[in-house]
């Protein structure tokens, strides 16, 4: 099962989800498509299986960096949540584009709503230990709810457009964004 996995991720990495067949994932798992169907009914079942592991680790990556920190000061626990964000996103664009294109066509959104609502969690978490900093006028979770979606569409935007905006620019801008719509004014 796990060589079949990393097989789907090296042929989606290497050729996108159009280019992705069941028989190039078996052959990169040195197995046949008989005995890959086996395991899998068919393509999209491995992709959505692939994707659903890399928003594993990805949720595993933000949970590490956010874990016991919030304590530090924002500006600092910000930028290092969403670097760990960016680095995790930051996978070659035909693999990205399946992630982010064709995932939630195939199983409805729920893995992405999966991923979002974990790490939803802990920025609400977050959000909620330092409430006395934070504007008023938002409710927390709503505040969670628009900062994930913020920083997701941005980072695989920048990923997959690639503009000439240097990476520390761009976590430097995107931290300032996300410290000024959760801090009050003044």
């Amino acid at each position: 099962m796990e060589r079949i996995l990393e097989a789907g991720e090296q042929v989606l990495t290497e050729h996108g989800y159009e280019g992705a067949s069941t028989s190039r994932m078996a052959t990169a798992a040195g197995l046949s498509p008989g005995s890959l169907y086996q395991y899998f009914p068919h393509k999209d079942a491995i992709v959505s299986a692939v994707l659903e592991r890399y928003s594993d680790r990805l949720v595993a990556g933000v949970t590490a960096r956010m874990t016991g920190q919030f304590e530090q000061p924002a500006p600092v626990l910000v930028r290092a949540t969403l670097a760990t964000l960016l680095d995790g996103l930051d996978v070659e664009p035909p693999f990205l584009r399946a992630a982010v294109v064709h995932g939630p066509r195939l199983d409805d959104g729920r893995a992405l709503r999966v991923f979002e609502d974990r790490v939803g969690e802990l920025v609400l978490a977050y959000l909620t230990t330092r409430r006395a900093e934070l504007r008023t006028d938002v409710p927390l979770p709503e505040a969670a709810w628009m900062l994930v979606r913020t920083v997701e569409h941005l980072t695989v935007r920048y990923l997959l457009d690639r503009p000439p905006i240097p990476r520390d620019r761009f976590l430097a801008e995107l931290t300032q964004l996300t410290l000024g719509y959760i801090r009050t004014a003044g």
